[in-house]
């Protein structure tokens, strides 16, 4: 390894036994493994760009090891296992068109697809699939603030908690300037979230805490937590839009992406057999 030259170690190639690039016949060897030679014609071919040359050190140097022992495992089934030959030469040809056949949809799909969902799309797919968005944890909408054991007048914070939300203003203003974390009830979230930084963590069935609990006060040496619970939703029940919104969309995009494929592949064949491409014969 260490007098392969700069282009030679800058190189990358895939060596297989049974992927293996034709030899010609002056190239120079750089590894075999039995009769299998890895050349410095394959390394140069798909020497990847843009790599400093340490790294180009690196990259072929592991490349190089790699490839002889790939070779080496190759061999070794070859004594022990009786192959078929033409079932291996198959898988290897249907994993190639697998390969070429992605790169094609790929490019058809990004040259196609309409990513932008509209609000109408999302809510009608959500009402025909709701039962398909089942949550797999407890979700509340609640507010939440985390506030040290020397803030001032914490009474305040607890008095307008309770008489939420009546006293909106009382709250954030007390919050924005002793709270060390808050968070309000506009949005849904994870409650196993909620309750992470708190003595309640360790809760195991938080699903009757969120049943028989609205207000909760609890502290640690440093903080006093208070959380204040309006909506919760448990694990089983449907996940409301507002929290998978966007994995919705994405479903959407994902089922556009699936009918593009389908129409290339109709695409590709009705262009074929408009033009005689193919022909399928009757025995």
């Amino acid at each position: 390894m260490r007098n392969l030259s700069i282009a030679l170690i800058s190189a990358f190639a895939i060596g297989c036994q049974y992927l293996q690039p034709k030899q010609k016949e002056q190239e120079k060897s750089v590894a075999r493994v039995g009769n299998n030679m890895l050349t410095e014609a394959n390394l140069i071919e798909l020497t990847p760009v843009n790599l400093s040359k340490a790294d180009s050190i690196i990259f072929a140097e592991k490349f190089v090891t790699d490839w002889v022992k790939k070779q080496l495992m190759i061999k070794k089934a070859e004594e022990v296992i009786d192959f078929n030959e033409a079932q291996i030469q198959n898988k290897v040809l249907n994993y190639q068109y697998a390969l070429m056949v992605h790169e094609l949809e790929k490019r058809y799909i990004e040259a196609n697809l309409d990513e932008e969902v509209s609000e109408k799309e999302i809510t009608d797919y959500y009402a025909q699939k709701s039962a398909n968005f089942v949550l797999r944890q407890n979700l509340a909408k609640c507010l939440y603030f985390k506030i040290p054991q020397d803030a001032p007048q914490v009474w305040k914070l607890r008095r307008s908690l309770k008489n939420y939300p009546a006293d909106t203003t009382e709250i954030w203003k007390y919050a924005e300037q002793n709270a060390v974390k808050a968070f309000t009830e506009d949005a849904w979230v994870k409650f196993e979230e909620v309750l992470l930084e708190t003595p309640l963590k360790e809760i195991t069935d938080k699903a009757r805490f969120l049943r028989t609990n609205s207000f909760i006060e609890v502290s640690d040496e440093d903080f006093i937590y208070f959380i204040r619970i309006f909506e919760y939703k448990l694990v089983g029940e449907v996940a409301p839009l507002e929290f998978i919104r966007e994995s919705v969309a994405d479903v959407i995009v994902n089922k556009r992406k699936i009918a593009l494929k389908k129409e290339l592949e109709k695409k590709i064949y009705e262009e074929a057999k408009q033009t005689d491409a193919f022909e399928i014969f009757n025995n």
